[in-house]
């Protein structure tokens, strides 16, 4: 098998990429059942950054970013390169010159479960990133990984092609067979939530659901 091969696999299509690209992250991992969202510690490496696209995954051994390497040699263009770094901070897996080339191959973004570096010349940058910390220490070139698996990253199963959006709050994935309903639920929950708000600004303050969660809960409703 060759390295170019593992970057053919079904992705989540363009047109569904760029209806994703409207939603939060919130909102998408609301309507998917409130799954899929990666562990607080992968995060923005600015708050203005976002990430949306098919995911090419990696595996690589803690410290060792050899097979990171190759994944940025042949994933294709729009891809979100996110890596099962093992949530090591002992050193970063990437920094300035790994994101110079992924913007150079016109690649969606990182999604990295462990450190990076160049902090500051980074967060000044377009080229989307989320990782698990920083630290200014490098990593070593030298051990077999893998590339286009399932995998797991910060707590959440990632398979090649899949759905990953990313903003302020965190990073969630959506299945690619699942990502249709959970667009369709998404703006229904879009549509919803812009209707609470003018019910709250016509001062309609207590959520119409609330009494009948308490009771539910065995509590007292709000009116008794």
């Amino acid at each position: 098998m060759s390295y170019a091969s593992t970057a053919e696999f079904d992705r989540v299509t363009p047109e569904q990429i760029a209806r994703a690209r409207q939603f939060q992250a919130a909102i998408l991992c609301d309507v998917a059942g409130r799954r899929g969202t990666m562990d607080a510690r992968i995060r923005a490496l600015s708050p203005a950054m976002t990430v949306c696209g098919p995911a090419y995954t990696v595996e690589v051994r803690p410290g060792d970013n050899l097979m990171f390497h190759v994944a940025l040699a042949v994933a294709k263009p729009g891809d979100v390169i996110v890596v099962d770094g093992k949530a090591d901070s002992t050193c970063a897996l990437f920094g300035d010159l790994m994101v110079t080339q992924a913007a150079a191959a016109e690649l969606g973004g990182f999604v990295v479960d462990a450190a990076s570096r160049d902090t500051a010349e980074l967060a000044q940058g377009n080229f989307p990133i989320f990782a698990a910390g920083t630290n200014p220490c490098g990593p070593t070139k030298g051990l077999p990984g893998r590339l286009s698996i399932p995998v797991s990253v910060g707590g959440v199963a990632v398979s090649p092609g899949d759905l990953v959006v990313g903003d302020v709050d965190g990073v969630v994935v959506i299945p690619r067979g699942e990502v249709e309903a959970v667009l369709r639920a998404a703006q229904k929950k879009v549509e919803a939530e812009a209707q609470r708000i003018k019910e709250i600004e016509e001062g309609v303050l207590v959520s119409p659901w609330l009494d009948d969660a308490l009771r539910q809960a065995g509590l007292p409703a709000l009116a008794t």
